[in-house]
């Protein structure tokens, strides 16, 4: 007896309950023709994950709930096909006394036009970007359904993570497990999630098969690479990363045990690969879902806006990016070459506008009230906020998205001017630490994946000491500390949450320590007021990092 599955790894959005219910009934449509009679969709494939404190409206589960009935009813024609559909279940409901208030994260069994089973999430994840015990009661029962004389077990993502509810899925007869998910991206998440379920599957005797949703949200990129592990824990089928996918995998039965039948299997990837992948997703998904058309950045003819000129262009092509140079009186010769260069290269947009006129201005404008006082970092950031009111000026004329470009060591250190090259719409490389600029820059010219150039950043931009070029013959590395040791400082600190007496007792010294945590703690303020940026770290700044501004604890 063979069950022949199929994972629907599909970009939902958020909101969009009917257009996600379409690409359900598509993709079902399209593997019933196939021979498929289970089709799995990722976790609250319905509403979209996360759907954060939409969760929270009547109205918005009342649209979930017609949605569903929308796909049960077009796919009733598809006889005996079974499809998983994720969604959320209750809170939207009233008696005519009293509102329901429990609400569950659901997956439902549809076949025939009918819901023949539904699952509970029970573990209910509340840590780094994840906070659904503010949304969901955690269910507790086990949930098996039969399909192609198959029994299987429903898991929705963080149960998979712990031992009880795949062994009350298997005492409750399941021979394989289906896990519905939407587990954010971050490097080096896709090994770590497949050796997890791993040591599922080898704990509990049964095969798994891994659905995983694809797309950018908000700050949160979701990657796909959905999966399917024998009984041994081998990989049989893989889904490529960073796409959507319909994924095929024959699953025979024979003496009570499921076997599954070599699939399709995409190969490995290296960090740089998929760091690059999540970060043209990121953007090309924020700006495709938010409306936007065009992107429009500053490119200054230093590492950081080369990168995320190549990161815009390969996400949403050449002709839809404007680059803007804004040279200062400190704008070195070579910055003007090497920003033309790359927009040459890149088939862009480019324009110049000299702000050396402007900066007089204010500086003429400020005279009486800065009389007697040393020029110092105040000239430094009225440059930069000259630039970002005229980035801020077109983006409003034309309706292009300004795209900044500070990396996550300028973040950290505050290392960035607010209302200046903090201004715009979408941080892209805000979770990119310098030293990963630099390699990821390095990765992208020699390779090409959406074929837009084969070698977009002049190897000077690459080279050359990073400047902010805001006086003269100024270098980053003149208030900072290099930045192979700001980087393990801030991944240290920052992400790992280890202290500065650890980080000593481990050879920093102790002046760089304390200088670097100094700076992330003081620079709270302007975090809090950065756009939002795409996540690419098991920690970044922004929903997995909530410390207050106003604070006295110095360890």
């Amino acid at each position: 007896m063979t069950l022949n599955l199929c994972v629907a790894q599909l970009n939902f959005v958020v909101g969009d309950m009917q257009g996600n219910a379409r690409k359900i009934i598509d993709a079902a449509h399209a593997a019933y023709q196939k021979g498929v009679r289970l089709l799995l969709t990722p976790e609250l494939s319905i509403c979209g994950y996360a759907a954060e404190d939409l969760l929270l409206r009547p109205a918005f589960i009342d649209a979930c709930d017609d949605a569903l009935k929308t796909v049960a009813r077009e796919t009733a024609g598809l006889k005996g096909m079974a499809v998983v559909v994720g969604h959320p279940q209750g809170g939207g409901m009233r008696t005519k006394s009293v509102a329901v208030t429990r609400r569950f994260n659901m997956a439902s069994v549809l076949i025939d036009g009918k819901t023949v089973a539904r699952y509970a999430k029970q573990e209910l994840p509340n840590y780094q970007v994840f906070d659904e015990r503010r949304y969901f009661t955690p269910g507790d029962q086990a949930c098996v359904f039969e399909v192609a004389g198959v029994q299987v077990g429903l898991l929705i993502c963080e149960d998979a993570w712990f031992e009880g509810p795949a062994q009350k899925a298997k005492a409750a007869g399941a021979q394989v497990l289906a896990v519905l998910n939407a587990s954010p991206f971050h490097a080096g998440k896709g090994l770590e999630r497949e050796q997890h379920m791993r040591e599922r599957v080898l704990a509990c005797g049964l095969p798994l098969v891994y659905a995983h949703l694809v797309g950018g949200q908000d700050e949160v990129v979701f990657e796909g690479r959905s999966f399917a592990l024998d009984a041994q824990g081998a990989v049989q089928m893989r889904s490529p990363a960073f796409a959507e996918h319909l994924a095929c995998v024959a699953m025979t039965l024979q003496d009570g045990r499921v076997q599954v039948q070599p699939s399709s299997v995409s190969p490995a990837r290296s960090d740089e690969a998929d760091l690059w992948d999540a970060l043209v997703l990121g953007v090309r998904d924020y700006l495709g879902k938010n409306g936007f058309t065009k992107a429009l950045l500053g490119l200054s003819g230093g590492i950081d806006s080369a990168l995320v000129l190549a990161i815009a262009v390969d996400a949403i092509g050449a002709d839809k990016v404007h680059a803007v140079m804004m040279p200062s009186p400190y704008t070195a010769d070579i910055s003007w070459l090497d920003a033309r260069e790359m927009a040459k290269r890149m088939h862009v947009r480019y324009d110049e506008i000299t702000i050396a006129p402007l900066f007089e201005g204010f500086k003429q404008s400020l005279a009486l009230q800065f009389e007697g006082l040393a020029e110092d970092t105040t000239e430094e950031n009225i440059q930069a906020r000259i630039r970002g009111t005229l980035l801020m000026a077109m983006s409003n004329k034309t309706g292009a998205i300004v795209l900044t470009t500070g990396n996550k060591s300028e973040m950290a250190t505050g290392y960035c001017t607010l209302y200046g090259d903090m201004a715009g719409g979408f941080a892209v490389i805000k979770d990119v630490v310098k030293t990963q600029v630099f390699r990821l820059s390095n990765w992208r010219n020699h390779n090409d994946p959406y074929g837009t150039c084969a070698q977009p950043i002049p190897e000077r931009i690459i080279t050359r000491p990073p400047s902010a070029e805001l006086r003269p013959d100024q270098k980053d590395q003149d208030s900072l500390p290099a930045y192979e040791v700001l980087d393990a400082i801030i991944a240290r600190y920052m992400e790992n949450d280890e202290g500065i007496e650890a980080l000593v007792a481990d050879g920093f010294e102790r002046a760089d320590v304390e200088k670097v945590t100094r700076l992330i703690k003081i620079n709270e303020y302007k975090r809090r007021q950065a756009p939002v940026g795409i996540r690419v770290t098991h920690r970044s700044f922004g929903k997995d990092w909530r410390y207050p501004m106003t604070n006295k604890f110095r360890a």
